[in-house]
């Protein structure tokens, strides 16, 4: 089981209190995009195994979104921070390059 800290909130509990939303960071199409793009929006995640960022709501609590880094083979989390952010912070980042040797950010996917 997960244990999630809602970054607006302050509050850890289990994922049950929280709500899963997907893959964080993405690049949204909307109207006037081509429709490879638009496809690419709507159906083409990265599902990887190890690092991943996602978006989470705290359904149970404050009911704010917010992104999670965590590794998806060991259920380890390596932080949360708000979801306003565009990318990953520095020390998020570092956190992961300290627990898992040779991963770069180089590594996710665009």
């Amino acid at each position: 089981m997960l244990i999630l800290t809602c970054p607006n909130c302050g509050v850890t509990a289990e994922e049950t209190e929280f709500h899963a939303g997907g893959e964080a960071h993405l690049k949204r199409f909307g109207p006037g995009s081509s429709e490879e793009e638009f496809e690419g929006y709507l159906f083409m995640r990265s599902n990887p195994k190890g690092v991943h960022f996602e978006r989470w709501r705290h359904a149970y609590g404050c009911g704010k979104w917010f992104h999670v880094a965590r590794d998806t083979t060991t259920l380890e989390v390596f932080g949360s921070y708000s979801a306003q952010t565009t990318e990953p912070p520095q020390d998020i980042l570092d956190t992961i390059e300290d627990r898992r040797p040779g991963w770069s950010p180089a590594e996710r996917p665009a």
